[in-house]
């Protein structure tokens, strides 16, 4: 399972080991949790996808821990949010791509990999909305735990939402986009490439895009 991972993957797992380690031993508890945290969550699509019998390609799984990795640990450790204010529009835009790929595949499961019944548009305007849908449902966590628990993850409050909104809508687009050209027959690499790798190591998923092959 861990053999098959990019070397980036790998790195980065070994290096938030080493991290929660050398914080253990000094006693930075706050470090080695949020190193811990870092590293499960990480970990947590490799075995999700053996539960659900799905292979995800490893450039995907090497995307999401490059993503963890810099939400949780270089912005939280590091305070790469607010060293660089661009830090949290990246994080947001790069999350919503790929939940935008994430809701394309869904919906292409539905059709069984039929991309000539599929509708194009239609599917990826659902990926789209799936996306932003989830970009909203995080403001309204951290809305959550600053009125909760007194934190400020808004930052500055209404302009940091909205900020991030946009973001999430723009990297929804690209995702959704993504989707749409691998629908018209443009898998050339890319996100479209990382679409049509996931179908080809999922067969069952998507037998009828085996047979119109």
């Amino acid at each position: 399972m861990f053999a098959d991972q990019t070397w980036l993957a790998r790195i980065i797992w070994v290096l938030l080991a080493l991290f929660a380690l050398d914080a253990v031993m000094q006693g930075n508890w706050p470090l080695a949790f949020v190193a811990l945290a870092t590293l499960g969550l990480s970990l947590v699509p490799l075995y999700a996808a053996r539960w659900a019998d799905v292979v995800v390609p490893p450039s995907f799984i090497a995307a999401i821990v490059v993503f963890v990795g810099g939400t949780l640990f270089l912005g939280e450790v590091f305070d790469f949010y607010n060293r660089f204010w661009w830090w949290d529009m990246v994080m947001h835009a790069g999350s919503a791509i790929g939940f935008g790929l994430i809701g394309f595949v869904l919906v292409f499961m539905m059709f069984q990999g039929d991309r000539y019944a599929a509708p194009p548009l239609a599917v990826a305007f659902f990926a789209f909305c799936f996306a932003l849908a989830i970009g909203g449902l995080w403001e309204i966590f951290e809305f959550g735990m600053d009125q909760i628990f007194g934190l400020n993850m808004q930052k500055s409050g209404l302009m940091d939402t909205m900020a991030d909104l946009i973001m999430d809508f723009i990297g929804a687009l690209i995702g959704a986009g993504a989707g749409y050209a691998y629908l018209k027959g443009r898998a050339k690499g890319g996100l479209m490439g990382l679409i049509d790798d996931f179908v080809q190591r999922n067969p069952r998923l998507f037998n009828r895009h085996r047979k119109r092959r």
